[in-house]
């Protein structure tokens, strides 16, 4: 293992971002609790059961698209919507309004409550660079330009691809593999030379079916046997602990 807490092998590290880089898993966990219990209580009345911001946050919605994240966590209470369109206004009753009104409740919390990074996180990307190895931000969220912008941390990644650029490319998102190797592809390194950076069940489990050379948890909220489960090499609750800091700043 480098100093990195990396096999020697690995050139390439493609990191999630929500969660990984910024302590914006919270507010998503939030805003998707907002979206779904005024849907639920809207479709079933008071008597519904509302949105478990920690067990159906991380089964259903963590590190997936937004539009599967509403598919899958509807699924798992019997209801199905029409997919509608992207456009579609945050009121309507189809998958994409869903969507599209916890995007709006997300982007009003960022503005209102500003953005984090996680420092050891940051400490731990400028050491990977400073060792030559090339950098990937690989995220489900449309907003991740936006974000990394506001944390100043658009120029540790070489590649960017998140949201917009899945869409636009068409590549499935997590658990599906295909964003990691699209970062890998277009870094020009391979998938067994690539580390995978994630706190996202689904995130290990694009980590696992994608063959990556390494894939290391970050358990911020007490889920380290299940990111094992899922498929991590390695889980720390911190970067920084890759670098022997014994935990870092969270």
């Amino acid at each position: 293992m480098t100093q990195l807490g990396l096999p020697r092998n690995i050139q390439a590290c493609l990191f999630d971002l929500d969660g990984v880089v910024t302590k914006t898993a919270v507010v998503h966990a939030a805003a998707w609790k907002e979206t779904f219990d005024a849907f639920l209580r809207e479709r079933e009345g008071p008597g519904y059961r509302p949105f478990d911001p920690v067990a159906d946050y991380d089964e259903y919605v963590d590190g997936r698209p937004r539009a599967d994240g509403v598919r899958t966590f509807l699924a798992s209470r019997g209801i199905h919507l029409p997919e509608g369109g992207p456009d579609d206004p945050p009121d309507a009753a189809t998958v994409n309004g869903v969507g599209n009104r916890k995007n709006e409740l997300v982007l009003r919390k960022i503005r209102t409550e500003g953005v984090e990074a996680y420092e050891g996180t940051l400490r731990y990307i400028d050491a990977v660079r400073a060792e030559g190895l090339k950098t990937a931000i690989v995220s489900s969220s449309a907003n991740t330009l936006d974000v990394l912008r506001s944390i100043d941390a658009e120029h540790l990644f070489d590649i960017r691809v998140d949201g917009v650029v899945a869409r636009e490319r068409e590549l499935p998102g997590k658990p599906h593999p295909d964003t990691f190797l699209a970062a890998a592809h277009d870094l020009g390194v391979d998938a067994d030379r690539s580390a995978v950076f994630e706190d996202a069940l689904a995130g290990m489990d694009a980590g696992r079916s994608g063959h990556f050379g390494y894939v290391v948890g970050v358990d911020r909220v007490g889920q380290t046997d299940a990111l094992y489960r899922h498929g991590a090499d390695v889980v720390v609750k911190d970067l920084a602990e890759l670098l022997g800091e014994g935990g870092g700043n969270a």
